[in-house]
Formats: structure tokens, sequence, C-alpha cells
């Protein structure tokens, strides 16, 4: 069975930056698309960024181009997702999820078949 843990969630001032970690033991990232997701309190879950290293397509939601970048680790099995210039409106649980790639689906879609727990995120003004 697939797992993905997160980590590296905490609590940072406007402004600053975090690195989000999800570790996937057991399987390799290779063979999947692999992106984070974010709910904030009393909204629904959002695409944030995913990645196929396969065939090399990443996607980052509009809200987090250009502050937060993507990547993988493919020795230590693990995706990482870099967030700089955090604003409060980034307060959210963040998810990691993952499915093996099918070129025919999207790269980032809510029905992706893996998830961690999350890892909560709180931005303060």
């Amino acid at each position: 069975e697939v797992q993905l843990v997160e980590s590296g969630g905490g609590l940072v001032q406007t402004g600053g930056s975090l690195r989000l970690s999800c570790a996937a033991p057991g399987f390799t990232l290779d063979d999947y698309a692999i992106g984070w997701f974010r709910q904030a309190p009393g909204k629904e879950r959002e695409e944030v960024s995913c990645i196929s290293i396969r065939d090399g397509s990443v996607y980052y939601a509009y809200p987090t181009h250009g502050r937060f970048t993507i990547s993988s680790d493919n020795a230590k099995n693990t995706m990482y997702l870099q967030m700089n210039s955090l604003s409060p409106e980034d307060t959210a649980v963040y998810y990691c999820a993952a499915e093996v790639r099918v070129l025919s689906r999207p790269i980032c879609y809510s029905g992706m078949d893996y998830w961690g727990k999350g890892t909560l995120v709180t931005v303060s003004s």
C-alpha cells in the first residue's frame, strides 16, 4: 500500500518561508504523478502544485505561481514544496497526493488515489 507522510508545517510570519516534505517510502516516484493540495478553514480543498517526473509535467495553481516550487528527490523517495513570500491566505492544511501517472488524466486533480494525512501551515499577519 502506498503511504504518504507530510512534514514541515508550522507557524510562520507573513513574508516568511517554509519547506514541506512528503515521504513516500516503498514506491518509485518516477512512476507517479505527485503533488500538493491544501484546505483552508471553511473552504474546499484546492490544488497547489503537482509534478510528473516521467513526462516532465509541472503544474502550479495561480495563487502559488512564482512563490512556491515543487521538487522531488527520487533517491529519498521524497517530494518537497518550497513556499516563499507566505501570506495569511496561505494558511491551510497541506496534503500530498499521488497516483500512477496516466497521460490521459490531469496531472493534478482531487481524485488522486493516495493521500497523506496533512500538515498544518499557519501564516500570521
